[in-house]
Parts: C-alpha cells; structure tokens; sequence
C-alpha cells in the first residue's frame, strides 16, 4: 500500500472515531440517557439541555419565541424561567453554541417571565413584586417600564415587539371556579365551552398606564398573543371543541379591525393550534378537513387573510405542534399518539418537515416511542413543543422519556 493511501486510510479511521464518539442509542431505553447520543433510529445527534437529576427548562408552549439573535458569533440565545440556588424563580438564558446557562436575573422576589419577548427592542420582559423590568440578554442592562398601582391588573401574557404594551385575557369568577371544581383538561374542557361565560382581551399601555378592553364576549377565549414584529397586530382563539368554533382571530391595535383568519367551509372542519411565522407575515395554523380525516399546515397572510399556503401531511405525520424557521423554508412537528386526533399509528416522532408543491416532505430525527405524551395513572404526560433555533440548525423539544421532564435539542443536520 502506498504512503498516500496509508495516511488516507488512518485519517478515515481517526474521523470515524471522532464521528461515533457519542453512542448510539434508541432514544429512551436506557435511563438516564447519556448527556450527548445518536439516535439508533434516525442517525441525529440529540444534547440534552438540562441536567439528569436537575430541573427542566420550562417547557416553553408552542407558539411563544424563547430565543434572542445575539451579535456576533458569540451564540444565540433561549432565555427560560427556572428557580436559583436559593429555590427563587429567575431567569436564566442558555447560549445556544456552547449549551451553558447563565443566570440573567437575581435577587429574594421571585420573577415572571412574559411568554413573549421585545424583539425590536431586544429584550425579554419580566415582573417581580409590583415592578415590570425589560432587559436585554446579551448586555445585562435592565430598565424599568412600569410600577403597578394598588388595585391595577396588569396582565403579562404578551408583550408588543417593542415593549409599549401588555395584553391578557381574562374570564368571569365562574370560570376560574369551574376550573378549581374540574381540574383535569377532560372534564373541565367541554363545561367551560359549554358555559358561555364572559371572556374579555384587554391591553395596557406601559407608557401611559392606560387599559382598554379590546375584545370581549360570551365565549372562552385564549392564545392570546402579539405579532412577534408588528406591536400593532393582536391575535387570539376562540376556545373550545375546535370543529364548533371559528376559532383564530385578529385585531389591529390602531384601526380597532376585528377579523377572523380562516372561515372553515366543511362540517367539522378544524383549524387550531395557530402560531405566527417569525417576520410576523403568515399564521399558521393545523388544518383538518374535516376533523381527523384529512390533514394540513395552512398559513393566512395577515394582513389580508388570504391563504398563503396549504401542505397536506399523512395521520403518522400529523404533529400536536407545528414550528416555522427562521427563513421560513421548513417546519419541524413534535408527533402524537395513537389517543391523538390523528389517531396515529407510528406518529411518535420529532419530524422535519420541507415543503414539495403542496404536501410535505418528512424526516424523523428522534425517535419518540418511549416518551409519554398523554397523562396516565403514576405518570405526567408532556406534549413536547418544538422550537426551531434561530441559526436554524436545532430543533429544541421537551421529553420525559428518561422518567423525568427535560429538555432537548436534535441536531437538523445529520451525523456522517
């Protein structure tokens, strides 16, 4: 054998070690899982994020943006909610390239993290006492924006792009009490429906200290949230069975415009789940036509409230949660099981899915079998919520499939 040939064959042995150093492993069978292993069944790199005895991240819902684009190469940011060494709720922010977290925020007074964040303005909002602070994750500086009055509610469910404005929606005692008296989603899902309560969206105003009640109705409303870049778009839903509601609402801050985004046009038909596209142009949204038969991601410009487009999936492909990324070229989905809607037969499975003509292309990148995602008798269920980071290269979910909560990130690219 030529010198040549020799080298090229020890450089091949020595990447080849490099490349396998994680082990591969089905994703669940052992517990705790490595810190770092290639999915046996998918070939894709998974890291867990937080500790194998420690607390989980907090399992950021579907459609709120935990991540900061941070300048430089220094590494983009996920700020998250967890307790301190003293059992004190602050907030911390993971850099996304190195994986380690860094603690944002101190102090005895424990701190809510808004669900949105000030993308403009970047920084992530939070209350503690009666103060709500912006502060920005990179450069730590912090400001004030608001002081709350005896006997002022302030709710901090979602904060404009630009940190102006606070929105929430709230609901009459008898709702909270139908939910104290029902506390499983199974009971109390239908009664709340079924109640016609008085439901009100109001927003305030952090410059001023003025409130305004923006919507309200006798229906149970929720998913409140501002358009990631515009401050001026509001978007909610209507609660309930989804084939019995016209469920994913807008309303333009300035004009007072209310619309509806999608006019279902079949008996039980279903569009729920809706979530904006990060520049803020398209809502997304899972599509079924009619309920648990045909199945689709469909996105309504919303300005106009035109659709944009509509990719078909298969029942196994069918995701609790859809994401959109960055550049909006792909979407992930987190799966479901055979209790779900879609009543899957192989659907427990973080997916990738691409975009050809108008269906999608799928590609599992982990394996979700042993992971449980409805609640069962001496076990929490957890829906794992995927989130696509902002370099488009992770695909970050929640699991419990080491027998605790915790969080993880798939690499989109896969292993050699």
């Amino acid at each position: 054998m030529t010198k040549p040939f020799i080298l090229l064959a020890s450089l091949l042995n020595i990447y080849t070690a490099v490349a396998f150093a994680q082990p591969v492993l089905q994703t669940g069978s052992v517990q705790p899982m490595p810190d770092v292993w290639i999915d046996k069944d998918t070939g894709h790199k998974i890291v867990r994020l937080t500790g194998s005895t420690g607390n989980a991240i907090k399992n950021w819902y579907f459609h709120n943006n935990p991540f900061f684009v941070s300048p430089g190469k220094q590494g983009d940011k996920m700020v998250f909610s967890d307790v301190d060494a003293n059992n004190v709720r602050q907030v911390f922010a993971m850099n996304m390239k190195t994986f380690k977290a860094e603690q944002l925020t101190f102090g005895p007074t424990a701190k809510q993290l808004a669900s949105t964040s000030a993308q403009k303005t970047h920084e992530f909002i939070y209350q503690t006492a009666d103060s709500i602070y912006a502060a920005n994750p990179d450069t730590k500086k912090t400001r004030l924006l608001y002081v709350i009055k005896p006997g002022e509610r302030v709710g901090l469910t979602t904060v404009t792009a630009d940190a102006t404005m606070v929105a929430a929606g709230s609901a009459v005692p008898e709702q909270g009490a139908i939910l104290k008296q029902y506390p499983a989603k199974s009971d109390y899902f239908q009664r709340i429906y079924n109640a016609h309560l008085l439901n009100t969206i109001t927003t305030f105003d952090l410059r001023t200290g003025m409130s305004k009640k923006v919507h309200e109705e006798k229906n149970w409303l929720g998913h409140v949230q501002f358009s990631p870049v515009d401050p001026d778009i509001l978007m909610f839903c209507h609660e309930g069975p989804w084939e019995k509601v016209d469920r994913i609402w807008r309303y333009n801050i300035k004009t007072e415009n209310l619309a509806l985004m999608h006019k279902r046009t079949m008996e039980n038909e279903i569009a729920g789940h809706e979530f904006f596209s990060p520049d803020g142009k398209v809502i997304w949204f899972d599509l079924q036509k009619p309920k648990g038969k045909t199945f689709f991601l469909s996105g309504t410009d919303v300005q106009t409230g035109k659709s944009v487009a509509t990719y078909q999936m298969t029942a196994d492909e069918w995701s609790i949660h859809f994401a959109v990324s960055p550049k909006n070229d792909f979407f992930a989905g987190d799966g479901g099981d055979s209790t779900q809607v879609a009543k899957a037969k192989n659907g427990q499975w973080i997916y990738l899915f691409r975009p050809e003509g108008n269906r999608f292309k799928s590609e599992k990148l982990v394996n979700m079998k042993a992971h449980i995602y409805r609640e069962k008798p001496q076990t929490k269920g957890l829906e794992p919520n995927v989130h696509i980071t902002p370099d488009g290269k992770w695909i970050v979910f929640g699991g419990n499939f080491e027998g605790t909560i915790q969080t993880y990130a798939v690499e989109i690219k896969k292993g050699s």
